[in-house]
């Protein structure tokens, strides 16, 4: 584990090296969840890095696990050294797909596209970041494309049970400080100025690989996401999961890791 500095903030990432990693094969970079880190993937990562024959990087974006706070995180949105500080703007996930994430390849001097794995608010990401950088070919697992009723009941449910029913518990010991990794997300999604969110536009301009997979019964969002995803990118593969929520690499483990290992089979 190490931090490293982009673009002014010091961010904590993972490097997975494995045995079966076949020289000159483009590596995973897994972009986690809207309350995720490095260490709430736990050890799917390694896994598959190791059932694809490919190496990987998994990081915490600002705010999250062991990377640098967001300064003022429920303050008013400003500039802070150069750097956004403040409560997130609705523009969060056009700011790491295009200006934080392009700056952290090139920081791990990463030379050939990657292969983007992005989970809910990281896999909105990853499509954004593919819509406009090459890369391999691009995985997205319960993504938003836009923004649903349902999702923004859950996550007023999610901001009760982090006050008064112990999910600020459960988080607490995956990330440094667990109020920033919270609010910034709670607040943002739950804001005016986000409804407007969505990048379907954005997914035509995506001409990679790409695999979008959608729980039957996630929460946060309805199988519309991923059907809008291929509408808008006729490309795009779909897998659909009976039995499972918004986290299809925990709750179908072994379908999301087969999939995805057959669906890298054929890009170098």
């Amino acid at each position: 584990m190490e931090r490293i500095d982009v673009n002014g903030v010091r961010l904590e990432v993972q490097h997975l090296r494995v045995p079966t990693a076949r020289p000159g094969a483009a590596p995973l970079v897994f972009l986690h969840e809207g309350l995720g880190s490095v260490a709430l993937w736990r050890d799917w990562p390694r896994q598959l890095c190791e059932g694809t024959g490919r190496t990987g990087v998994v990081f915490s974006r600002r705010g999250y696990g062991r990377s640098e706070p967001v300064p003022d995180v429920r303050g008013p949105s400003h500039e802070h050294d150069g750097r956004r500080a403040g409560r997130l703007r609705p523009d969060y996930m056009h700011h790491e797909a295009w200006e934080v994430l392009p700056a952290l390849l090139d920081q791990l001097g990463m030379t050939s596209p990657p292969v983007l794995l992005g989970h809910s608010d990281g896999g909105s990401i990853a499509l954004l970041h593919a819509s406009r950088h090459p890369v391999t070919a691009c995985v997205v697992m319960a993504p938003h494309v836009m923004v649903e009723p349902v999702s923004i009941d859950a996550i007023t449910r999610a901001r009760q049970t982090y006050v008064d029913g112990g999910l600020r518990e459960r988080l607490a010991g995956f990330h440094d400080n667990v109020d920033n990794a919270f609010w910034q997300w709670n607040d943002i999604w739950l804001s005016e100025g986000f409804r407007g969110f969505d990048i379907r536009e954005d997914c035509r301009r995506i001409t990679a690989p790409l695999l979008a997979i959608q729980g039957m019964d996630d929460p946060y969002g309805t199988l519309a996401q991923i059907d809008e995803i291929a509408a808008h990118a006729p490309h795009t593969r779909l897998l659909k999961l009976p039995a499972c929520g918004h986290s299809p690499h925990r709750d179908q483990r072994e379908a999301v890791s087969r999939a995805i290992e057959e669906f890298l089979a054929d890009c170098t």
